[in-house]
């Protein structure tokens, strides 16, 4: 199945390439359609075209240093995949599979070839459209760094939660100090004031008895609120990590993909040069 120019021009990649530049690179970009749950390439296979999604979904996973299978992406219309390797012209790093009918243009290394050394000036339309993509994964990066972890640990916690840190917050407080000290002094001195007629005389059985009581309900509440600050550094730590380890993939990626495609523009340099 051919592709034509117009098809390719909705492709945010070759959104830059002009009318003969999507004709050349039409003339040699293929179609192929693959049915759910179908696996368009395994990793460790070796690299031998990219791909864009056309219509349909695909799902794209690796499997991390836990050995367990993580989503890398989920390419739709118009967005693309197994670059990196063709152009590096390694074994894919990835496994694809397409989650529901799905088509794609399949993009040789030969084809960018062809088409670069035929008009160079492509290379840099396809440059500028990855140069804007690596702003918009910073932007996201930036964004989800500045997520607020008592945010997202708020965005669960039930009303006994928020409770307890209202209840351990104001018990810790200077103000419950000094009110409760001004209670208690003021019940001492009526009782005593009281004499024989007091409802708790010396030694105050009574307030010895709320007392209890009170430093036995205090107590597993502020543990309460000691284990959410817990469950909130650790969520704070996860957030820390997830955004590292996204930012430093995001990065690796899309500097791979920059560097292959400006080894082309010089090799097709040096061919013009000759």
């Amino acid at each position: 199945m051919t592709t034509t120019a117009a098809e390719l021009s909705h492709v945010p990649l070759f959104s830059l390439l002009d009318k003969d530049e999507l004709a050349i690179l039409a003339q040699r970009v293929e179609m192929r359609e693959f049915a759910p749950r179908q696996r368009i390439y395994k990793a460790g296979e070796p690299s031998t075209s990219g791909f864009v999604v056309m219509s349909g979904a695909v799902r794209v996973t690796l499997i991390d240093e836990d050995g367990q299978e993580v989503v890398f992406s989920q390419p739709r219309h118009g967005d693309f995949f197994g670059f990196a390797s063709m152009l590096e012209n390694t074994q894919h790093a990835t496994t694809a599979v397409a989650m529901e009918p799905t088509v794609c243009a399949v993009v040789d290394r030969e084809d960018l070839v062809h088409l670069v050394s035929s008009k160079p000036m492509s290379g840099l339309d396809m440059l500028t459209v990855l140069a804007r993509e690596i702003h918009s994964t910073q932007r996201i990066v930036r964004g989800r760094a500045a997520r607020n972890p008592n945010d997202v640990y708020e965005e669960t916690e039930t009303l006994g939660e928020k409770l307890a840190d209202r209840v351990a917050s104001f018990g810790g407080s200077w103000l419950f100090i000094g009110i409760f000290l001004v209670l208690e002094v003021i019940y001492v001195a009526i009782n005593i004031a009281l004499k024989h007629k007091a409802w708790d005389p010396y030694p105050f059985i009574l307030l010895n008895l709320v007392l209890s009581m009170l430093a036995a309900i205090q107590a597993p509440v502020i543990m309460m609120s000691q284990n959410r600050q817990d469950a909130k550094d650790r969520v704070r730590s996860e957030l820390d990590f997830q955004v590292n380890r996204r930012a430093e993939s995001e990065i690796q990626a899309l500097s791979r993909k920059i560097h292959a495609l400006t080894d082309k523009l010089d090799d097709v340099e040096d061919r013009l040069r000759g």
